[in-house]
């Protein structure tokens, strides 16, 4: 059995390698961003291949779930409503410091992704069938999805998280190219930058994290959190009159 003293040791050492690639994930979407503004802004054969067999498939069946995806992955409702429930539920269930990891991730996922679009300036594809802002690369709404992924797969370590996380960045990936709102490579570049930011925000918090996952998580209007609350206030005045005696 671990003992908890050996657990910053083990953090510590677990953490080395996620950080080193997701630092170098990173760096690769820097990479891809200079390629595609030095090259004029123009999409790779791949690009145009992968738009071209889905304009030829499009159809109302799909129409419906893409448009889904774009309204729970951007706007109001992706990058403000949804990230603020998940904080507030995290805080609810004495998380703070996965509450505090999830907050940074999301901000500076964002941040990055406008840093580099401001300053690639790619051409969105013609064929668009959504209203969206400027910058093509890389896409905002797989980025956002890939951070809260991670993120939510390492304060929730169960197989079930990552295919349920997995399955969402990918649909939400697939959905932007639907839509013509990106190209493929904007999403594959969502998704690496999302996720990098994520385990790179991870490492300094580690052992923090580790440690709040172990303990007891009660919501904080239930009886148990009431109860535990109750205590500690009966300790805190004990330890209290007895400096004073």
């Amino acid at each position: 059995m671990e003992k908890k003293a050996d657990i910053p040791q083990a953090v510590r050492v677990s953490r080395r390698w996620p950080l080193v690639s997701a630092s170098a994930g990173v760096a690769l979407v820097v990479v891809l961003g200079i390629i595609i503004a030095l090259r004029g802004k123009e999409p790779f054969a791949l690009d145009t291949a992968w738009m071209a067999e889905i304009i030829e498939h499009r159809s109302p069946l799909w129409l419906g779930p893409a448009l889904f995806f774009n309204y729970a992955g951007g706007g109001i409702v992706g990058s403000v409503v949804v990230p603020l429930v998940i904080f507030l539920l995290l805080l609810a269930f004495r998380r703070p410091w996965g509450a505090t990891y999830f907050a940074v991730a999301s901000a500076l996922s964002v941040i990055c992704v406008q840093v580099i679009k401001i300053t690639v300036g790619r051409a969105r594809p013609t064929d668009i069938l959504v209203h969206t802002d400027t910058g093509s690369f890389p896409s905002g709404h797989t980025a956002n999805a890939a951070t809260m992924v991670v993120v939510l797969g390492i304060l929730f370590p169960r197989v079930w998280v990552w295919i349920a996380g997995a399955a969402w960045a990918i649909l939400m990936a697939l959905s932007r190219t639907y839509l013509g709102a990106h190209w493929l490579s904007d999403t594959i570049g969502g998704l690496v930058l999302g996720a990098g930011i994520a385990i790179i925000v991870w490492a300094p918090l580690a052992y923090r994290l580790e440690r709040e996952r172990s303990g007891p998580h009660p919501f904080f209007l239930s009886a148990e959190a009431r109860e535990a609350r109750a205590l500690r206030a009966e300790r805190a005045a004990e330890r209290e009159a007895d400096g004073t005696d």
